[in-house]
């Protein structure tokens, strides 16, 4: 004979109180956004490091290589006209902003030419120094990441004894990110010669894809936004953290992607809010301010948010050994 017990089930975490929560515990350490403070300040009253020159003493053997090719000319005119307009406005040391661990920053207007304090130092890279600048600007934004994301997860965590240290928390960080890089290219290269592929084909096949891989990557996002929480909250290493933030999202999919749509929104919406000044007004700075202070916030949010669901996975799962059927 069965017997099954019935247990009451607690209710998951709400969305609205983590993000509350977050706000409210960033507010009573302030200091938190110091990082991406310093960071924002010198992406805009900072040097502009950028690659026109390099392109300029490209640009004449491209054009060869296209006219070799077979491209027609007016098409060699448009592409050479539209890297002409981009390429001055790229700042490299954009790259500090890594993903998905990293500090939060505004990008700076590429229009922008003057700041408060007049025209920005502009530094130019070469052939010999492009890879050295992008290894080591993507090195100092993986290893401030993890301090960052450490230093907020320290003041959401409950149990401070469960705090990964620094040196770890920069070795997990660079494990992760590497392995991210990896498995984005991976997926990203076979995409993209799918998707220009079915446009050689049709157009509204093309768009069927599209509509099919967004609807795909709603199962992919959550997972992979919490991929980081259990290293800094759970002293876990990457491949473990990635299995926890699986599992996670596996129960909890329709919480966690209600949480993760309010926080984008909230962050998208007040980043239009923050770009408002011009950036040769000091107006800026209260952007800047408000800027680092929302994404702290909504990033320890997301921490406490991770902390209250995985407590609460964990008493359900056990509640519901205790519910299953058993002989008498």
């Amino acid at each position: 004979m069965e017997t099954t017990q019935q247990v009451e089930l607690p209710p998951p975490p709400g969305v609205i109180s983590s993000i509350k929560a977050g706000f409210d515990v960033i507010a009573a350490h302030i200091t938190a956004i110091l990082l991406p403070l310093l960071l924002n300040l010198f992406l805009w009253l900072g040097p502009r490091l950028r690659m026109d020159s390099l392109f300029n003493s490209v640009k004449a053997y491209m054009i060869e290589v296209w006219r070799a090719g077979g491209i027609p000319a007016e098409e060699i005119q448009r592409s050479v006209e539209t890297l002409e307009k981009s390429i001055p406005t790229i700042n490299l040391f954009w790259i500090l902003r890594t993903f998905p661990i990293g500090i939060s920053s505004m990008l700076s207007s590429p229009e922008a030419a003057q700041t408060p304090i007049g025209n920005p130092a502009i530094l130019q890279v070469d052939w010999l120094s492009l890879a050295g600048w992008i290894f080591g600007l993507t090195m100092i934004g993986w290893i401030g990441g993890g301090l960052y994301f450490r230093s907020i997860a320290s003041i959401s965590a409950v149990n401070k004894d469960e705090l990964i240290s620094p040196f770890r928390a920069v070795f997990q960080t660079i494990l992760l990110s590497f392995a991210c890089t990896v498995i984005f290219y991976m997926i990203a290269f076979p995409l993209l010669i799918a998707m220009t592929l079915l446009l050689q084909v049709s157009i509204v096949i093309a768009n069927i894809a599209v509509l099919i891989l967004s609807l795909i990557s709603m199962w992919v996002i959550v997972p992979v936004f919490f991929w980081p929480h259990g290293v800094f909250l759970r002293k876990q290493n990457f491949l473990s953290s990635i299995a926890s933030s699986i599992q996670m999202a596996r129960f909890t999919l329709p919480t966690s992607s209600m949480f993760i749509l309010t926080v984008f929104l909230l962050s998208a919406g007040l980043n239009f809010l923050w770009s408002i000044p011009p950036e040769d007004s000091w107006m800026t700075l209260l952007g800047i301010f408000g800027h680092s202070f929302v994404t702290t916030a909504l990033l320890a949010a997301s921490f406490i948010y991770y902390r209250d669901m995985s407590t609460w996975l964990q008493t359900v799962l056990e509640r519901m050994k205790l519910n299953a059927p058993k002989r008498a």
